[in-house]
């Protein structure tokens, strides 16, 4: 690490490091059938980067369905926690990263707003070496947009969160980062992310490389 490059690099998970919206979408769509309901990509933008608490409760109101929402939030993981033990699709661009900033000495964390339970797949299939810490959306008591999953991963690295970078592909995820201090790079996937003072908008993590990051950190 130099002295001007990024104490840490802060990835997102579901949507950035891999390719998991689809995954999600088909666990969804089954859900939403049990529930006696359908599903759509209308309703799955709506939940991008968002909690499994908040995804429960919007299927259950738009189904009005009585079933016990630890129930469904199970279904949901088990779902979840099948497909990724069986292949993890990573981002474009989303391993040569990681392996340049490990390869420099740069500290690379995973913040998700996805359980622990999910977190750990990925990290097994995509290697647990280029990660310092992750932090889970059930290990913290705000999920984005709230800064508290990247305020704690700084706290616990012992970074000035205006010297982590953090990757978001999301809007909830976006707006967590720029509240937490951190310079923020948004890696739009699902949902469109406009341009903003102190923002950088990329169309891949292909386009970013140790370089790119260390000029955004002043």
């Amino acid at each position: 690490m130099t002295r001007e490059g990024p104490q840490a690099v802060l990835f997102d998970m579901d949507g950035l490091l891999i390719d998991s919206e689809r995954v999600w979408f088909e666990v969804e769509s089954e859900v939403m059938a049990r529930l006696g309901g359908t599903w759509t990509p209308a309703h799955q933008e709506r939940l991008v980067g968002g909690s499994l608490v908040i995804a429960v409760d919007y299927m259950l109101e738009l189904t009005g369905s009585s079933a016990p929402r630890e129930e469904v939030g199970r279904r949901m993981l088990d779902g979840m926690v099948e497909r990724l033990s069986a292949a993890v699709p990573l981002m474009p661009g989303a391993k040569e990263l990681l392996t340049e900033l490990r390869e420099a000495g740069v500290t690379a964390a995973l913040v998700s707003s996805s359980h622990r339970a999910l977190i750990e797949p990925v990290l097994d299939a995509v290697g647990r070496e280029y990660f310092a810490l992750s932090v889970a959306g059930d290990e913290v008591s705000r999920t984005k947009p709230d800064p508290e999953p990247y305020l704690t991963a700084a706290a616990r690295l012992r970074a000035e969160p205006a010297r982590c970078v953090v990757l978001e592909d999301s809007p909830n995820g976006v707006a967590a980062a720029e509240a937490a201090g951190c310079v923020t790079v948004a890696v739009p996937s699902v949902l469109p992310i406009p341009p903003a003072p102190g923002r950088t908008v990329v169309a891949s993590l292909r386009e970013l490389d140790l370089a790119r990051l260390s000029s955004l950190v002043g």
